[in-house]
């Protein structure tokens, strides 16, 4: 029998890839954005409290009640926007599933989707398998900012969605309340619905404040805005994430939402709602926890070859390798993790045409004897 792919140009992930090569190598994995720490001990101890007490069955289709009334206080102390729980927010399993949901329930087959690169790898496969083209326009490097003017030039009539992150992954780099100026300014009288990942949302440092597309109250009007619990609570493997959008477009959303994975892991959803009302500090304290790991890792980096490239937000530290090697991304990772003792994940992965530069990401979501090992070895290429 002959089967015929969908996804043509989709293999195992570049994450997986360099996971597995750590493994095999004994190397000090800086590849896959996870944080090896724990989450909050109060957090764990809600969750096992929660299967405990037997909520281990399904939980409603958007989640539970109180998480989405956490959600939403959130987002108004966060950003100034008041929203209604029980419309404008769906609890998903995963960013990458209210990733998925967002653009099934809006693209249809012909649509066009605008997306930047480096772009996470989700995205693209998500648009082909709704008959869609991805549009692709790369961000300005080093500083991996948007040139609105080939935004403009690349509508057209079938532009359907214009999918944004920040802070960026793999760059780190943030969106200014300008560029969301302007992109208001560019979706304005169109049908066109904004995308927002923003899972990234509470790592933003030196002092600066992160512009959510919530606090723009035009373009909350058409967006769909995707967060996580994971990437906020030191919890990847819980995948629990959510969408924020207004009503009709968070009703087509739960349309395809509830035949995807219809519910979310119910004793996780219990143990957030219960955290967030007790411990709001966590999240408002997350930019100095992470910026103190950021310092920390590029003062131990400073005496490699490796040029360190500024960090606005994120986790990921990108590195110029070129006074180390001359070769592409995907041969210097490969290398570096074979015979330096360091996973990291090249960019070319993220690109649909990948330009020639010789950078790589390390992740520093890491504990300080994760982060000194890395170091001591890449300080030795």
């Amino acid at each position: 029998m002959h089967i015929e792919t969908k996804l043509p140009k989709v293999g195992t992930t570049i994450f997986s890839v360099m996971s597995q090569l750590a493994l095999e190598h004994k190397a000090v994995n800086l590849g896959q954005g996870f944080p090896d720490f724990e989450p909050p001990e109060a957090l764990r101890d809600a969750i096992t409290r929660a299967m405990a007490e037997g909520r281990n069955q399904y939980a409603p289709g958007i989640g539970l009640a109180p998480l989405r009334e956490q959600i939403a206080l959130k987002t108004e102390r966060m950003y100034g926007r008041r929203i209604n729980a029980d419309t404008d927010v769906t609890v998903t399993s995963g960013a990458t599933e209210a990733l998925f949901a967002a653009i099934a329930a809006v693209v249809r087959a012909g649509d066009e989707v605008i997306v930047f690169d480096p772009a996470y790898d989700s995205y693209e496969p998500a648009i082909d398998l709704q008959g869609a083209k991805a549009v692709h326009i790369p961000l300005t490097v080093p500083s991996f900012g948007i040139d609105w003017q080939r935004v403009r030039d690349a509508i057209t009539p079938r532009t359907r969605m214009i999918l944004i992150n920040s802070p960026h992954n793999p760059s780190g780099a943030v969106l200014s309340a300008d560029d969301l100026d302007t992109l208001a300014a560019i979706v304005r009288d169109t049908e066109i619905v904004v995308l927002s990942d923003e899972v990234y949302e509470h790592i933003v440092f030196d002092g600066a404040q992160h512009q959510s597309v919530l606090r723009h109250a035009e373009l909350a009007e058409r967006s769909i805005v995707v967060s996580s619990f994971g990437k906020t609570y030191h919890c990847t493997g819980w995948k629990l994430g959510y969408a924020v959008a207004p009503k009709a477009l968070s009703a087509e959303f739960r349309k395809v939402h509830q035949y995807l994975t219809f519910c979310t892991f119910h004793p996780a959803q219990l143990a957030f709602a219960e955290f967030m009302a007790s411990t709001p500090e966590h999240y408002l304290e997350l930019p100095a926890f992470y910026q103190a790991k950021r310092d920390r890792f590029r003062a131990l980096l400073k005496p490699s070859r490796l040029k360190l490239l500024d960090v606005p937000g994120g986790y990921f530290q990108l590195v110029d390798y070129s006074a180390i090697r001359d070769e592409s991304d995907v041969a210097f990772c490969e290398w570096l993790v074979k015979e330096g003792g360091v996973a990291a994940i090249p960019l070319a992965p993220f690109y649909e045409t990948a330009p020639d530069t010789r950078l790589v990401r390390l992740c520093f979501a890491k504990s300080d004897a994760t982060m000194e090992a890395a170091a001591e070895r890449l300080c030795k290429l």
